[in-house]
């Protein structure tokens, strides 16, 4: 099937109004949010308040204090997931709050 010169994918669509208006780290932090609703547990997952990415930094906010204490101690585990998962050159470091 050839596509005519004007016939985009919704999502092709929408990366390419997130690259022109600086909404690329929005999208993939949403990204990254749907994986780990997928990858924890939903009582996991309802701890999890927001994901964001600053400068290269995945920023995840998480209200239980046990939760939090695993992410710390398995930071490193994690970032790799993420930069396996969505690119090296996306992420950097990952923060937990």
């Amino acid at each position: 099937m050839k596509r005519k010169k004007r016939e985009f994918q919704s999502s092709e669509l929408v990366q390419s109004f997130a690259r022109i208006y600086g909404f690329e780290d929005k999208l993939l932090a949403f990204e990254i949010k749907d994986f780990l609703q997928e990858y924890l547990d939903d009582s996991l997952f309802a701890e999890v308040q927001s994901v964001n990415i600053q400068d290269k930094t995945i920023l995840i906010k998480i209200n239980s204090a046990m939760l939090k204490n695993d992410f710390r101690l398995r930071r490193s585990f994690y970032l790799k997931k993420f930069q396996t998962q969505f690119g090296e050159e996306k992420i950097n470091d990952l923060l937990i709050l």
